[in-house]
């Protein structure tokens, strides 16, 4: 430390308080980084590595950037999840004592981000905090553009993961000193994307988060230890990246896991819910289908919704009778989205304001939408629903701060807020007299040229101003033999003189006074209205939410009429039945082929289990999905793409879909599968609607068969839920569980064969089928003629038995072309044992499995020409 400069030293003393975070440390116009912090951001931002003292041994690695462009810089590392701690310099250097003192204004990091431009407009930036009891779990989430605060406490790790997975933050805080714990170690492991930022276990003390909760005024229920060690985490993390009191945190929403259905990573993703599988974009989506929002708060509300559909009947049905009146009142309807259009991301605005980051512009977005709330609420109260009345009280159009706002601030202010321009004319008498003398001394410098040139006979003459020299006097060359003796020379130029008189600079001073005096004011006055705005925070934050519940039942009300979807009936007990339901993407994305609408009913008395069989492409997983999809978007308050839908409510939607690996984690397609599977089988509760899409397809078809077999018995015998499942699969055999088994039926997707060919009908019907018409599918696909034909043949031999009389395998025999090898077996050679005379021989009859039984039926029956036989 003694060899180093008083700059490095002081850089080093700040960053040893962040140690992870990058420190963008100021020095004039650029940032500078250092160190370590140097060759990171360098590698990452594509920025020049050097080096102070270059010459020496022990050089500094460094890299910089302009102030004004950190933005974009800062997005980026943001992006890759690093924090990025703002040092700035605390007073002018011209007037510093030694070194400029520098102080962190700030820390960005990936859960706590304000600026619009690093943001979506329609998708929350969750921060999550976790606190880990030995019997429940607490968690606070916390979006600090917003101020959606939200806190619960579960009791399983499994309800933990479901919780994380449903809210998907951006940055998990958590006491360091369960980092190594079995919960903390899973969730990192099943939930990478996230930052985890661990903090010293006191940041989690119950008794500083009572003071902390207490000093923000929040209401928070009692006996919730846990939740309330999360929420005084969250907001000393908040305060120690923003370095103010967050203000605005003064909405916090405790609610049980209970009142939403429980929709997994794995549901979302096989459902569609926010990205399409094949493209990983919000187009081909559910999200994109129902999302006519026409503000970025409506935006997100309605994913939120979408991600945590009601538990609660009453609150369901109150969403519906709304969105049916705005479906039937298109004129209202229409009339209030062309207004709502017009309103600014009040939440946004608001986190801005309360935390002091706010600009004049925003003050000027936030009385706009002001503004427009009369209009909004005289639409308002032509509707008939009760529920809407409630709208009207929330709706408040704070009289005193829109005047306020409407007489302080200039209707079109710069960005900048110390180059003047904020405050409007009349509004400070000071301020009006300071820019009074401003003018004034303005205008006789602009005179004093014209009089000069007269005065002098220099028609050249200028009188002009920059930064460096302030106001000066300039005259060529040809003309110096002219210049009066009273000026004063200032600065020599190639072909020119600058000169000052003692006059010029007299009013150069009084204008310069004022204009900074003026700025310095002008700034003045504006914190201070600010600061009366942010006293309003918490009303602000109400009407936000007011408009954004408003946008969100207008778009749905907008999807309802505009798509056909009618409004879906629930039943207190546990049957689902739809009338010509219809995949609500699928419908919409201009397919070549007509849409065919499908029957759908299950429930817990004789219609448990549906076992749906069909070839590839028929539509099999499509029709379970449109079930999924039909009764989420009613449990959020939708209509629905049916023509009826009389539904009970779901707690669980689970999906067993598809065929993936998991390489990064170590673990094959049909591990992945399997481990699905299970957790299917833990966690499924009576309101809980299971879809598998084939069980078994990563391993061998017996295994295969044999895992499928018995999970459905599983469903159906031993599990006491009675889960209602939709269960897709090639495997035929499973078909006959419907024979002794009450709850289970079987369906399938219709096809009609013609030339060899099969034409897709579409349409479940009732009943099994015996074939998967995969060599017409491979047909369709574009598979060569000859493996076609080549394909018939083995499936011919398959279908006959399995060895020739020879003992030849029958699937290597062809019709067109005999096997070299064939000719040339030895003639002692036996052929193999028959597989079924084997496995007859060791069965005991009287402890024949129905598996065993059902294996040698069917191979029995491949073998003979006819049931007799």
């Amino acid at each position: 430390m003694n060899n180093l400069t008083p700059m490095i030293k002081q850089y080093l003393s700040v960053k040893e308080k962040y140690p992870d975070a990058i420190l963008f440390y100021r020095m004039g116009d650029f940032y500078e980084m250092f160190f370590e912090d140097a060759k990171l951001a360098s590698e990452i931002l594509d920025i020049t590595l050097t080096s102070r003292d270059k010459n020496k041994e022990d050089s500094i690695p460094l890299c910089g950037i302009p102030y004004h462009a950190a933005s974009s810089y800062i997005q980026k590392l943001v992006d890759q999840g690093y924090k990025v701690a703002i040092c700035e310099q605390m007073e002018e250097a011209s007037k510093a004592k030694g070194i400029v003192r520098r102080e962190v204004i700030r820390v960005i990091t990936p859960g706590m981000i304000l600026e619009d431009d690093y943001l979506q407009p329609k998708a929350n930036n969750f921060l999550m905090a976790i606190s880990l009891g030995e019997e429940r779990f607490g968690l606070a989430i916390l979006d600090a553009s917003t101020g959606d605060f939200l806190a619960t406490e579960v009791n399983t790790a499994q309800s933990l993961l479901d919780e994380v997975m449903r809210t998907a933050p951006k940055e998990i805080i958590f006491p360091s000193n369960v980092k190594e714990q079995a919960p903390a170690k899973q969730l990192m492991k099943a939930f990478p994307q996230a930052l985890y930022s661990p903090l010293p276990p006191e940041v989690f003390d119950g008794e500083r988060s009572k003071e902390r909760i207490k000093t923000l005024g929040l209401l928070f229920p009692e006996g919730k230890k846990q939740a309330l060690q999360a929420v005084g985490a969250i907001l000393f993390y908040v305060e120690e990246t923003q370095k103010v009191q967050p203000r605005h945190l003064s909405l916090l929403h405790f609610y049980q896991v209970q009142d939403y259905m429980v929709l997994d990573e794995t549901t979302r993703k096989n459902l569609e819910l926010f990205e399409n599988l094949a493209t990983r974009r919000r187009k081909g989506s559910l999200l994109e289908i129902l999302d006519q929002t026409v503000s970025s708060m409506g935006g997100r509300m309605l994913k939120r919704w979408i991600g945590s559909p009601l538990m609660d009947l009453d609150k369901t049905n109150e969403r519906l009778d709304k969105v049916s009146e705005l479906k039937e009142k298109d004129l209202s309807r229409q009339r209030l989205r062309e207004t709502m259009s017009q309103v600014k991301d009040m939440e946004r605005l608001s986190a801005r304001i309360s935390l002091g980051l706010a600009n004049a512009r925003d003050l000027v977005a936030l009385k706009s939408s002001l503004n427009l709330l009369p209009e909004i609420k005289s639409i308002i109260s032509l509707l008939e629903q009760e529920n809407f009345k409630r709208y009207l009280i929330e709706l408040d159009e704070l009289p005193e701060m829109k005047n306020l706002l409407e007489k302080a601030i200039e209707d079109n202010p710069p960005i900048a807020l110390k180059e003047g321009g904020l405050i409007k004319k009349g509004f400070d008498a000071a301020l009006d007299r300071l820019r009074e003398i401003s003018r004034e001394g303005k205008r006789w410098i602009a005179d004093l040229e014209t009089k000069e040139r007269l005065r002098t006979g220099i028609s050249s003459l200028k009188v002009r101003y920059n930064k460096v020299f302030g106001y000066y006097i300039e005259v060529t060359k040809a003309n110096l033999p002219a210049v009066p003796s009273h000026y004063m020379r200032k600065q020599t130029l190639s072909n020119a003189e600058r000169f000052i008189t003692q006059e010029l600079q007299e009013y150069e001073t009084q204008v310069l006074n004022a204009e900074a005096e003026k700025d310095t004011l002008e700034y003045q006055i504006f914190l201070q209205v600010l600061g009366k705005v942010s006293a309003e925070v918490p009303r602000i934050q109400r009407i936000a939410q007011a408009l954004a519940e408003i946008d969100v039942l207008l778009a749905l009300a907008e999807v309802a009429e505009r798509y056909g979807y009618n409004r879906p009936q629930f039943n207190e007990g546990d049957s689902l039945a739809i009338s010509e339901g219809r995949h609500p993407v699928l419908e919409r994305m201009g397919l070549e082929e007509r849409f065919i609408p499908n029957d759908l009913a299950l429930n817990s008395e004789d219609r448990q289990i549906l076992i749906i069989t069909g070839p590839n492409m028929a539509g099999k997983s499509t029709i379970m999905r449109q079930a999924a999809l039909i009764s989420i978007m009613a449990q959020i308050g939708s209509f629905v793409p049916a023509k009826e839908a009389n539904l009970c409510l779901l707690d669980r939607i689970f999906t067993r879909v598809g065929a993936t690996d998991d390489l990064v984690r170590g673990r094959s397609t049909f591990m992945v599968e399997m481990e699905e599977v299970a957790h299917i089988l833990r966690n499924i509760t009576p309101r809980s609607l299971i879809l598998l899409d084939e069980i078994g397809r990563g391993t061998s078809t017996f295994d295969g068969l044999s895992i499928a077999w018995a999970v459905t018995e599983y469903l159906h015998e031993e599990s006491p839920s009675r889960a209602k499942t939709l269960f897709a699969t090639h495997y035929h055999e499973l078909t006959e569980l419907a024979l002794t088994r009450p709850r289970i039926k079987n369906y399938h997707v219709a096809v009609k064969e013609w030339n060899d060919r099969v034409i897709f009908l579409r349409k479940l019907v009732e009943g099994g089928t015996s074939r998967s018409y995969g060599i017409q599918v491979a047909r369709l696909a574009g598979l060569p003629p000859e493996v076609i034909d080549r394909a018939k043949e083995v499936l011919h031999n398959l279908e006959q038995g399995e060895f020739t009389e020879g003992g030849v395998p029958k699937l290597a025999v062809s019709r067109r072309k005999k096997p070299t090898w064939e000719s040339h077996q030895p003639t002692l050679f036996q052929p193999p044992a028959d597989p079924l005379r084997e496995t007859l021989k060791k069965i005991d009859p009287n402890q024949l499995t129905p598996l065993e039984a059902l294996t040698i039926l069917s191979e029995m029956k491949s073998r003979f020409s006819s049931e007799t036989d």
